[in-house]
């Protein structure tokens, strides 16, 4: 796609990576078949060829407007469409600069910026895990809406005492550890059985996914540059061990984002070369389950695992789209033995939850939940599953909001087998 920038955009960083990836467009129009906003609403610019076509005149001098803003904020960051497209266009990466030009311009209702502040302050807040607590000690008393984002107050059980030789680092996250705190100790307890200790490094915080993906770009990248300065001695080895093997991702939300630190901060003299390295060693907790399924496989008795049931499964867009992860977690659990499955109608499509998109567009995010929970509740036929699983806190929490089929982690599943196992 032939680019010619205005002249603020040349000679600039984020002028001239858009450009870069502009050229690589032949408007073929194959993203709008996978595009979830544009199967919904059916207009051109409320899908990815649409909004490049917006993002290409705001670079090249013309006047974004209010319309303009609205058109990017529809669009779930998915990435559905980088899976689909031919020519390989970083529309994600493309959105990021698009979203910050058109803010820059054009500025947003006092009620909207009031609650995208709260979002971007809130959510990464030690303030959370408190509000969460309260709200979950009130829920029966919250309006429907409220009760929806507020889960039913988890156990998480033990965290393994024993030490291993071999050791990862695991993000603890900024929400996930007061909406579902079992998520992280599972994923500790499975990798203890298989030899391997997670490790928590208490200073690293938010991924700097929220702050980022809302316009806080300098935030964001604030929130990564601290989390690389608190895994930086794991990585050379600490109190006796060796440098940890990977940085491991339990929200697959999270993933997406920390394996792109080096891409995000590729311009910092004194952060690229390290935030290239922690890219690198990242790795979706689905990556090791060949190793996993592997060790555990004489510790998972046929028995408890189809006491599970039915399950199906949600790829996370983050993790099918953003980390181009497929078919790990369906295959290697169905080895253990798990009556496992994905179903066969749009499970490319993104759920609805997306970062803060079901507070920031819930009419939206509404649509394509019950669209995605149809196709869910019909995978095993007649009757729905015992359970749904996925990989993603957001997902895990979106999904629940639509159904009383219990939503997990499916990290969670294979750590109860290995419970119950003999």
């Amino acid at each position: 796609m032939q680019t010619q920038l205005a002249p603020e955009y040349q000679a600039t960083a984020d002028g001239l990576a858009a450009e870069a990836i502009l050229r690589k467009c032949v408007h073929c129009g194959f993203c709008t078949a996978t595009c979830p906003t544009y199967q919904l609403l059916g207009d051109e610019l409320d899908g990815p060829r649409g909004r490049i076509y917006l993002m290409k005149q705001v670079l090249e001098g013309a006047t974004p407007t209010r319309k303009t803003q609205l058109h990017l904020d529809r669009c779930l960051t998915c990435r559905s469409c980088e899976s689909t497209c031919p020519s390989g266009v970083q529309y994600g990466h493309l959105l990021d600069i698009g979203r910050k030009l058109v803010d820059a311009k054009v500025p947003r209702p006092a009620g909207e910026r009031a609650l995208r502040w709260v979002l971007k302050e809130g959510l990464p807040s030690p303030l959370f895990a408190p509000a969460m607590a309260l709200g979950q000690m009130v829920r029966p008393l919250l309006p429907a809406a409220l009760q929806a984002k507020v889960p039913a107050k988890q156990s998480a059980g033990a965290w393994p005492t024993r030490g291993h030789a071999r050791q990862v680092l695991l993000l603890a996250g900024c929400v996930q550890p007061a909406m579902a705190p079992n998520i992280n100790h599972a994923t500790a307890r499975v990798f203890d059985a298989a030899g391997v200790q997670c490790v928590i490094a208490p200073k690293a915080g938010c991924c700097g996914a929220v702050k980022f993906h809302l316009n806080d770009q300098d935030g964001g990248m604030m929130e990564m540059r601290a989390n690389i300065d608190a895994w930086w001695p794991y990585l050379q080895g600490h109190n006796g061990h060796a440098g940890v093997e990977a940085i491991l991702m339990n929200a697959s939300g999270c993933g997406v984002t920390v394996k792109e630190y080096g891409h995000i901060l590729r311009d910092d003299p004194v952060y690229a070369e390290k935030a290239a390295r922690i890219s690198a060693l990242t790795q979706d907790v689905s990556e090791w389950l060949p190793e996993l399924s592997e060790k555990l496989r004489s510790r998972v008795s046929p028995q408890v695992s189809k006491q599970a049931g039915a399950m199906v499964f949600h790829p996370p867009c983050s993790l099918q789209h953003g980390q181009q992860l497929r078919g790990g977690v369906e295959r290697y659990l169905g080895e253990l033995g798990f009556n496992i499955k994905v179903t066969g109608f749009e499970a490319h499509l993104c759920c609805g939850s997306a970062g803060t998109y079901s507070v920031l567009n819930p009419d939206l995010s509404h649509q394509l939940l019950a669209r995605k929970l149809g196709h869910l509740n019909t995978t095993f036929g007649a009757a729905p599953p015992d359970v749904i699983v996925s990989a993603n806190i957001g997902c895990i929490t979106h999904l629940q909001s639509g159904t009383d089929t219990p939503v997990r982690h499916w990290i969670e599943v294979l750590d109860e087998a290995l419970q119950e196992s003999p």
